[in-house]
């Protein structure tokens, strides 16, 4: 299993017409594919008011490689979201058991 964390600072002005489509276009764009199992986001705390995220999981690099293209190291923005981020990061983790 792979953890895909996609965090993304967003251009504060543009915050009520990001938030509707964070939830479903960008989750849409992750959950349609058949190698993710688990898809989260997560909502700014009081700390970092502008900065959201995505947490998906992956069976393998395949299904990984599929929705993110060859190098699934950097980040998949859909074209209509594009203009929201102004920085974003893309960590990656390995399950094992625990």
């Amino acid at each position: 299993m792979i953890t895909r964390i996609y965090r993304v600072r967003i251009h504060s002005n543009l915050r009520s017409e990001f938030e509707p489509l964070f939830k479903t276009v960008a989750v849409q764009s992750v959950s349609g594919y058949a190698g993710c199992t688990r898809v989260t986001i997560g909502w700014p705390t009081e700390g970092t008011p502008n900065e959201y995220a995505m947490i998906s999981e992956w069976e393998d690099e395949a299904g990984l490689s599929e929705f993110a293209g060859e190098d699934w190291t950097v980040a998949h923005i859909p074209e209509e979201m594009e203009k929201f981020v102004k920085r974003c990061w893309v960590h990656h983790y390995v399950g094992i058991p625990a």
